[in-house]
């Protein structure tokens, strides 16, 4: 229920600032950008950039609200930092060279660098090192509501993926390692607290942590098919996003009763099936048959390193894992990743594509100079390419591959990366059983930073016996206006929203129906008395829009009870219809503002 509601009038879709759409917007992906759009909740401004519109602000403000009650319950206090921050703490720390193109830079008029903050780490650490400067002043934490930026190169799915978005961003200030064990674990209680609240599932997974640093990261997931982020989960309860999954390798094995390698001729096998393929036919093995997991595949690709470096480096995996980008573009933050170009490939004439094997490239290769330029480009490996397997490995030559070849005996690399896909039946890496694969929406995401940023800043305290000691920090951010797309993902049917009360813009939608004046007068009536109960109205009085259009834009708002009055009128009752579940009964009017008012009590608990 609403508090403060002396002299509050309900909203009226006459005067409301709202335009509902029949048809989806073009550029909608998911439900919820479609439906958010359609019913006047947003309105898109540039690319992933929207309008907030009043009944937008609404929800927005609802989950706000559940969002400050539990971060002030474990002794947060808000903040509020400007959006538009200098270059020089960001330089402090790397990251405005770290964040590469997905950071806005802009110049003002006396070409002093500014950023648009996608986070604000910096900014925290150093108001806390302005103010306190004692161990007695810890421990703390500070949080703001903040709209952030990211360049996103492909925004999408409306308030999911954008330019601009609304994040809770706290942290944690500690003088030990056991104080930001203690805020993290605070933190992470308040946050399923605040998802319960707002209705959304969730799953909790191991996570990198990035550009953000630290020891411990964790994300909650809104698990929906629609989502960006894939993540592994066992049945014994293990969970993490794809890029946090780590390879549970073989056993090294000893490679003295191995047979020298062969170098064979396989014209025309160019590809991992076309290699099978042939060596089934011409080489068979006596034992079984030659399969993709046989085979070592090389991939090339470049990364681009903020300095402005780019270089090539080849990974060896199992002929039959694909290598996923975002597991890759994570081993190696924060240099951006990319499938190497033929003009990057014509500048190491040691790579055969097609044919090209681990013999020469790494420290297989030509060596490399002291400062790292130059010789063969670096070699990483799958962590199932152990001391001792044996692999069909390109021979570096035209038609040419490498039968036998075994790893530690007859090449060896620059070090192992996670970047093969991670796959459904796959084990665990905790042994609590096989993979399953699902998608998810991040909602949140909190991290253990330790003290990266208070070195980089220089913020200390003095502890108990005068010294001074670098303070700990945590991180934790929940992503609020994605959560407000989250929820409606989760609450739509087929004609519209289906809003949860507890964040729906009004609790009841009346609907006056026909063109008789005792209709209007009733609708308003009851509206009135449903304010003064404080309970929260929108009232559909336009007087020549047809009944069907009033249902359909009750229904696509979502409002969780829609209230007809009209024809029922000569009969003293009024329809309740239950939006989420259907369900509709009669309720004479004169009880009606009585029944509706309880039923919200209850629903809102």
């Amino acid at each position: 229920m609403r508090e403060g509601t002396l002299g509050h009038v309900p909203m009226t879709m006459s005067s409301l600032f709202v335009r509902t759409l029949r048809e989806d917007p073009v550029d909608a992906e998911i439900a919820s950008h479609r439906l958010l759009v359609r019913a006047g909740y947003i309105r898109r401004a540039a690319p992933g950039i929207y309008t907030w519109l009043p009944l937008g602000l609404k929800v927005l403000a609802k989950i706000e609200r559940v969002i400050r009650e539990e971060m002030d319950a474990i002794g947060g206090q808000e903040v509020h930092f400007p959006a538009l921050l200098p270059r020089e703490p960001y330089e402090q720390t790397g990251r405005w060279h770290d964040y590469g193109p997905n950071l806005f830079r802009l110049r003002d008029r006396r070409a002093n660098d500014y950023l648009l903050a996608p986070t604000h780490e910096e900014m925290f650490t150093l108001l806390v090192k302005d103010l306190y400067s004692s161990y007695k002043d810890l421990p703390l934490t500070l949080y703001q509501i903040q709209t952030k930026y990211r360049d996103e190169a492909r925004p999408r799915a409306g308030r999911i993926r954008g330019r601009e978005f609304i994040m809770k961003d706290s942290y944690s200030f500690d003088v030990d390692d056991a104080g930001l064990a203690a805020s993290y674990d605070a933190h992470r209680a308040a946050y399923e607290r605040i998802f319960a609240r707002l209705g959304l599932d969730f799953v909790i997974c191991s996570a990198t942590s990035g550009a953000m640093g630290g020891s411990r990261s964790e994300e909650f997931l809104f698990p929906t098919p629609v989502g960006e982020d894939t993540y592994a989960r066992s049945a014994g309860g293990y969970a993490a996003n794809v890029e946090a999954v780590t390879t549970v390798p073989p056993e090294p094995q000893d490679w003295r009763d191995h047979q020298p390698s062969r170098l064979l001729e396989t014209p025309g096998a160019t590809t991992i099936e076309s290699l099978v393929t042939f060596a089934n036919l011409h080489y068979p093995r006596e034992d079984r048959a030659w399969v993709a997991a046989d085979t070592l595949k090389a991939v090339f690709v470049t990364l681009s390193h903020p300095d402005g470096g780019r270089e090539v480096i080849v990974l060896g995996l199992p002929g039959d894992r694909e290598v996923d980008m975002k597991r890759l573009q994570a081993a190696f933050e924060p240099a951006e990743v990319a499938p190497a170009t033929a003009e990057d490939l014509a500048r190491h004439p040691e790579i055969v594509p097609g044919y090209s094997g681990p013999e020469a490239v790494g420290p297989n290769g030509a060596p490399r100079a002291e400062d790292g330029t130059g010789g063969a480009p670096r070699l990483y490996l799958d962590p199932r390419v152990v001391d001792g397997t044996s692999w069909i490995a390109g021979g570096n030559a035209p038609d040419m591959h490498v039968f036998g070849l075994v790893a530690g005996r007859d090449f060896t690399a620059d070090g192992y990366v996670e970047a093969a896909e991670v796959r459904a039946g796959d084990p665990a890496p905790d042994g609590s059983g096989p993979l399953e694969i699902a998608r998810g929406i991040e909602i949140g995401h909190i991290f253990q930073l330790g003290r990266k940023y208070a070195d980089a800043l220089g913020l200390t305290v003095l502890d108990q016996s005068g010294r001074a000691t670098t303070v700990t920090m945590g991180s934790y951010g929940i992503g609020v206006s994605r959560a407000l797309a989250a929820i409606a993902e989760a609450n739509h049917d087929e004609y519209g929203l289906t809003w949860p009360i507890q964040l729906a813009p009004a609790h009841v939608h009346i609907v006056a129906t026909g063109k008789d004046e005792e209709v209007f007068t009733a609708a308003a009536a009851l509206a009135e008395s449903l304010e003064a109960e404080g309970v929260e109205v929108l009232l559909d009085d336009r007087p020549r829009v047809s009944a069907g259009v009033k249902f359909a834009d009750a229904e696509l708002l979502g409002v969780p009870m829609i209230v007809v009055v009209g024809r029922g009128l000569a009969d003293g009752v009024v329809e309740v219809r239950d939006r989420r579940s259907g369900q509709r009964q009669q309720v004479a009017v004169a009880g009606a503002a009585g029944h509706l008012a309880g039923a919200v009590r209850a629903a809102l608990g």
